[in-house]
């Protein structure tokens, strides 16, 4: 027996907050939205999947936003993908150089920390 794969990751959200995630992960992450599966539907939250690429966000009542743990995305073209969540008004931060990747962190609309990715 062993693990084998991710096979998503889950973050959280605020109740009623679906539009601004889908402007986040969809348009600028350019990570497409699919849908939930019916039962898990009525719950609220968003699913945004490209391939192996998978990010569930979730309504949590009482949301606070991860600010430590993160997912990390390998990203192509990281300056124009700064520069497109500048535009849109998201900041990003650099931290250490990390071997053989330029990276930033950015914050989702709720909070929750992105680390992007573009090998060197």
């Amino acid at each position: 027996m062993q693990v084998e794969a991710l096979n998503h990751v889950q973050l959280a959200m605020p109740p009623g907050e679906e539009a601004a995630a889908r402007r986040f992960y969809a348009e600028l992450l350019g990570i497409p939205e699919v849908d939930k599966p019916p039962h898990l539907a009525k719950r609220g939250g968003c699913w945004f999947e490209r391939g192996s690429l998978k990010v569930h966000l979730g309504v949590e009542k009482d949301f606070r936003p991860a600010r430590k743990a993160h997912p990390a995305f390998t990203v192509t073209d990281l300056a124009a993908l700064i520069q497109r969540l500048s535009d849109a008004g998201f900041e990003t931060v650099e931290d250490e150089p990390l071997a053989g990747y330029n990276r930033r962190y950015v914050a989702d609309p709720f909070g929750n920390r992105i680390e992007l990715m573009e090998p060197k």
